[in-house]
């Protein structure tokens, strides 16, 4: 089984940052890893039970991916597992966690487990589907940090409306 913690200072305050993520309408704007991500029941982000599908964008077309949140307690935590299976995760549950720098930057604390499969090839797919993995997942939080440097006064307007 794989595990990672990384983590990464993000030019929003921790509320900003975690409805960058995880109100799709904003996600879809920066997120090179899918082409389309949504709440079934058409709810505009994820709430604890709610289940997702995602699927991957360019060379990771060809992966879906449904999740399930067990937790949601915005602007601080987020967590979801994945529900069946989805090559080459035969398990897969991540964490994000926002905690405030100051006013204006945070830090997300990216947490995963995963196994690869099958079964019998894991000790030869999982150090390269986790390569992958951590190095796409850098890239990705790299790319919510430019966005965020772009558009978190644009974000923060929105969410006063919202709120």
């Amino acid at each position: 089984m794989a595990h990672g913690r990384l983590e990464f200072v993000m030019p929003a305050s921790a509320a900003v940052a975690f409805d960058a993520f995880h109100y799709h309408h904003w996600r879809l704007r920066w997120d090179s890893l899918v082409a389309v991500t949504e709440v079934q029941g058409g709810a505009p982000c994820p709430y604890v039970g709610a289940v997702t599908e995602s699927s991957g964008a360019g060379w990771l077309r060809g992966l879906a991916m449904r999740t399930r949140f067990v937790s949601f307690d915005r602007p601080h935590r987020a967590a979801a597992s994945m529900i069946g299976r989805s090559f080459p995760f035969t398990r897969w549950a991540a964490s994000m966690q926002h905690r405030p720098i100051d006013a204006q930057n945070s830090i997300l604390i990216y947490t995963y487990t995963f196994e690869a499969g099958p079964r019998a090839l894991r000790w030869l797919i999982e150090p390269v589907v986790r390569l992958v993995f951590d190095r796409q997942t850098r890239r990705r939080f790299e790319r919510m940090s430019q966005f965020l440097t772009g558009h978190a006064d644009e974000l923060s307007a929105w969410q006063e409306l919202t709120q």
